[in-house]
């Protein structure tokens, strides 16, 4: 794979293998599918109709879609400059939260309480980083994406949403031709930073999460894996706030549903755990000792990921043999950690 040819790269990978379907599992990886027309077939097969995807990418569009589909979910407006901003903020309220397209992990979200602060956040956010930031990133997390954000810096579309208070929570779905195969929902319980991905998750039983995931799936004839972020307010009641079209955090688990079982017709596998909990590697590697009621989601079964993933919080060759003699059991062995620096 090269970062700066990457559709190209993506394009042998899908002659070379012949797949009867792909699977994107994050943002950029979805963005270069979209690109590859010679694979319209299979990319149609495999998530459903592409145009729906301009509208899915963009915030805004896709919470508006989804609230004219009788979804739950906080208004969210697009932001075309920053004169609109005053009027943008009386329509949504403020405190709000700002965000930016073709952004993840939390890295393009920002909580707003004033107009001075959705002044800065929009010109932070609008804005591309400067050649100079790029360079400096792609040095420092030895990511060469970042220098294609260098050579061809590109303004992003901002949007500002109605803050829902409350506690997050997410689902995941599997779909073919618009009807949901099957979906799991969990309760959030903790994440990096203030807008950082999960790291800790409960299982959830929601109906109107399971009736989101079917409107959702069914306004865009989805298929594939994808998920759904929610804020649940006082009463429980879950706000849908952002579509990722792709697979999430814990589409391969096996639980109350096999999201990759249902999507291809295989008999489904038995749960991985009856844990309550389940702890997302690797955010949760570097913990100390979690109870051993929670389910830890370490891939026990391949070393090399957790010896190139984890670093120093898998410091040794010992280590990685003693893990090596597990096959993901239900209780896994105890994690030897190093506490982060």
């Amino acid at each position: 794979y090269k970062p700066l040819d990457g559709a190209n790269s993506l394009a042998a990978a899908l002659v070379a293998s012949e797949p009867d379907h792909v699977i994107p599992c994050d943002d950029r990886a979805l963005t270069l599918l979209l690109s590859l027309k010679p694979f319209t077939t299979l990319l149609q097969r495999s998530l459903g109709p592409l145009e729906g995807y301009n509208t899915l990418l963009a915030r805004a569009p896709s919470i508006a879609a989804a609230r004219l589909e009788g979804v739950t979910a906080p208004l969210t407006l697009a932001v075309p400059d920053r004169s609109a901003l005053p009027h943008l903020l009386q329509e949504v309220g403020l405190p709000c939260v700002m965000k930016a397209d073709a952004s993840w992990g939390g890295e393009g979200v920002r909580f707003i309480a004033s107009l001075a602060e959705a002044e800065r956040a929009f010109a932070a956010l609008r804005n591309p980083p400067r050649r100079w930031r790029s360079l400096a990133r792609a040095l420092l997390r030895k990511d060469a994406h970042f220098l294609a954000a260098a050579r061809h810096p590109l303004p992003v579309q901002v949007s500002v949403q109605t803050l829902v208070e409350g506690k997050p929570a997410t689902s995941v779905f599997a779909a073919r031709n618009g009807e949901v195969l099957g979906a799991l929902h969990m309760a959030v319980e903790s994440w990096s930073g203030a807008t950082g991905p999960a790291s800790l998750m409960s299982r959830l039983r929601c109906p109107a999460m399971d009736e989101a995931a079917k409107k959702i799936a069914a306004r865009f004839h989805l298929s594939g894996l994808h998920g759904l972020d929610f804020m649940r307010d006082r009463d429980g009641v879950p706000h849908l706030i952002e579509i990722n079209p792709r697979a999430t955090q814990i589409c391969h688990l096996p639980l109350e549903a096999d999201l990759p079982a249902c999507l291809i017709g295989a008999p489904e596998r038995p749960p991985v755990t009856p844990a309550r909990q389940i702890a997302l590697f690797p955010q949760l590697l570097t913990a100390g000792t979690l109870p051993h009621n929670v389910f830890q989601d370490i891939p026990w079964d391949d070393p090399g990921m957790l010896s190139v993933t984890a670093g120093d919080a898998m410091p040794d060759a010992e280590t990685t043999a003693f893990i090596e003699q597990f096959g993901r059991p239900t209780q896994g062995p105890p994690v030897l950690r190093r506490h982060a620096r």
